[in-house]
């Protein structure tokens, strides 16, 4: 009986997590913390919702301790709760796209992911990093740029990257990151990159991943 009793008071408090998880609305909110923290405006904006539901969708996840909150003037800034969270998202992306198969056909069908010699792994720019032989460039919105970047990445969002690119070195390759495997603006900016003439690849993942791994990042 102890035994029943117990398992009684703990699954309870992992199925707070699993709810807190179970709204596609709510994990859009999450995929967006994990690049900077926002105020309620501004993840309304981003995900096309009112104020009022992106208010109640954060309440479920503070609930659940995945995101925390403190108070900027008259805004409240919310964050995620703790790397843990971080890699809990990831996890859940990849378990995903290994059992579902309607993942990585939307992937292929939006190209997201990127195929052949469009992509550099992090691993590959960690080392040449070190030698400094990429530019980097970070194609999300400057406000993701200053929360955190790559060290020595360019702050060049995908929407201003035009009017940038005669401002870039082609002594070398150029690498574009974004928010990570499921997102489409470093793909459109390698594609921009290569009309103009450049060697250009995507970061095979994104912030989001390279941060998980707790690789060198910049806040300067």
């Amino acid at each position: 009986m102890l035994h029943r009793a117990y398992k009684q008071r703990l699954y309870p408090q992992f199925a707070r997590v699993a709810h807190a998880l179970g709204s596609d609305r709510r994990l859009e909110i999450l995929d967006l913390l994990a690049q900077a923290p926002r105020h309620v405006e501004a993840l309304a904006a981003e995900t096309e919702m009112s104020v009022a539901n992106v208010s109640q969708h954060l309440q479920v996840l503070r609930a659940a301790h995945l995101v925390e909150s403190e108070r900027d003037g008259t805004r409240v800034i919310y964050r995620l709760a703790g790397p843990d969270v971080l890699r809990l998202w990831l996890a859940l992306r990849t378990v995903a796209a290994e059992r579902i198969p309607e993942v990585p056909q939307i992937a292929h069908q939006f190209a997201v992911a990127p195929e052949g010699d469009d992509a550099m792994t992090r691993t590959d720019l960690h080392a040449r990093l070190a030698r400094r032989a990429v530019t980097i460039i970070d194609v999300r919105p400057a406000v993701e740029f200053e929360s955190g970047h790559l060290p020595g990445a360019i702050s060049a969002p995908v929407d201003a990257l035009p009017s940038l690119i005669d401002e870039l070195p082609r002594d070398r390759p150029v690498v574009a990151y974004c928010r990570g495997t499921y997102c489409l603006f470093a793909d459109e900016a390698v594609a921009l990159l290569r009309e103009h003439g450049f060697e250009a690849y995507r970061l095979l993942g994104g912030w989001p991943e390279w941060l998980a791994e707790d690789r060198p990042v910049s806040h300067s």
